[in-house]
């Protein structure tokens, strides 16, 4: 089978997100494109609530998510309790993701977070 190098944005948004451990931990809402390079920039993922009722956005770094073409899923390699506790946002009160600092924020959150998953592996 020929190895699969692209997919569309419709074929990413939806699939469902689990960690290491195969626990869903959300599913990708929306995708943030970086205008200047032309690449994917975040994936937004949603998670909590219920029925769609109080999730939770999240602006995951899209270079930490593991991607398989072939798979009905993707995996992002953090704990529920490390995303839970990650700066997050409301679908109806984005936050301004032009701002360096927001970005810098997210992108230090995750870097910690993977991080301590890395030094946990090598225990």
């Amino acid at each position: 089978m020929p190895v699969r190098n692209f997919m569309t944005a419709s074929q990413l948004i939806g699939k469902n997100v689990v960690n290491s451990q195969d626990e869903d931990i959300g599913k990708i809402k929306d995708l943030v494109l970086n205008l200047a390079t032309g690449k994917i920039a975040y994936a937004v993922l949603s998670f909590g609530g219920f029925l769609g009722m109080g999730d939770k956005l999240f602006a995951i770094p899209f270079c930490f998510m593991k991607i398989n073409p072939e798979k009905d899923f993707v995996v992002l390699d953090i704990e529920k309790s490390k995303l839970i506790n990650a700066p997050g946002f409301d679908k109806q009160d984005w936050p301004d993701l032009n701002d360096s600092n927001w970005a810098k924020s997210i992108e230090k959150y995750y870097v910690v977070c993977l991080q301590q998953v890395e030094s946990e592996e090598l225990l």
